[in-house]
């Protein structure tokens, strides 16, 4: 989607500017990320600012898109040090866009970090009811994982996935362009919400399988009809890649060390050519 086209945007950058954050690949990197994001605002776009480390605290209050020296120069001023006390500022992150709120417009607190909470809330179930009681307002969560080392992906996935966000990991300048400039109609925008796919292996075809990875979205078959159990939410941009490993009908491995098959009482009689299918 064009930048034209997008409804005003009501932007509140959760920043952490701990200790961890000091490395030119995170938190320098995070500012001119930032910095490449303010020049594409418009006068209707409104952004604020607010940091965690220690303590949590509001740096720039929500400003119009056009103010872009002021807003310049509270991420100029931004420095990192001390632990990370995430769970204040994402409840200080929220009243701040909550006052801010447009009506029918994009509210989003867009959480940038390394993902290393040290202080105060951190086991992801606690992370998750708190994120999971926010989105409710109709303010998502995005986040954007920095640096290299000690990043924590599945927790920041996690956060996203409960606020009805997406994360995305930048690396550079380049996947910071891409991300919060080139693409950034699709990835500050969420189209879908409680979005599910559902593979179903032909077991006339495939003996066994299992998926590689998605661990914390995997769902139970009967939460697939269950539109209490939300899942993903997606951007005009999403695409994912899922990997399974199988063991063909028949095959000398088949019964080896693999997740048993969840079908496997299901009928074998078919005709069908395919290995599998899918449903949204």
């Amino acid at each position: 989607m064009d930048v034209s086209e997008l409804p005003p945007n009501n932007l509140v950058f959760l920043i952490d500017v701990s200790g961890s954050m000091e490395s030119p690949d995170k938190l320098p990197l995070l500012k001119s990320a930032l910095g490449m994001l303010i020049d594409n605002l418009r006068a209707k776009d409104r952004v604020a600012i607010v940091v965690y480390a220690g303590n949590a605290g509001l740096v720039l209050p929500s400003s119009s898109g056009a103010e872009k020296g002021r807003i310049w120069s509270a991420i100029d001023q931004l420095q990192a040090g001390g632990s990370t006390q995430a769970v204040e500022g994402i409840v200080l992150a929220y009243e701040t866009a909550k006052e801010s709120f447009i009506r029918g417009g994009n509210n989003r607190v867009i959480l940038a970090t390394d993902g290393d909470f040290n202080v105060g809330v951190t086991s992801d179930g606690e992370l998750e009811r708190l994120i999971e009681a926010k989105r409710k307002s109709g303010i998502f969560l995005s986040v954007l994982g920095f640096g290299t080392g000690n990043i924590k992906d599945s927790k920041m996935e996690l956060l996203a996935d409960k606020g009805n966000g997406n994360y995305a990991y930048i690396d550079g300048p380049m996947e910071a362009k891409k991300v919060l400039v080139s693409e950034m109609g699709g990835t500050l925008l969420t189209i879908a919400k409680d979005v599910k796919l559902q593979i179903e292996f032909n077991p006339s075809r495939v003996a066994e399988y299992r998926l590689i990875g998605y661990e914390n979205r995997m769902l139970r078959a009967e939460d697939f009809n269950d539109d209490r159990r939300t899942r993903a939410s997606s951007a005009r941009v999403t695409r994912l890649t899922a990997l399974y490993e199988i063991v063909p009908a028949g095959s000398a491995a088949q019964g080896s060390k693999v997740d048993p098959l969840s079908t496997r009482n299901a009928p074998r009689a078919t005709t069908r050519r395919e290995a599998a299918s899918s449903r949204p």
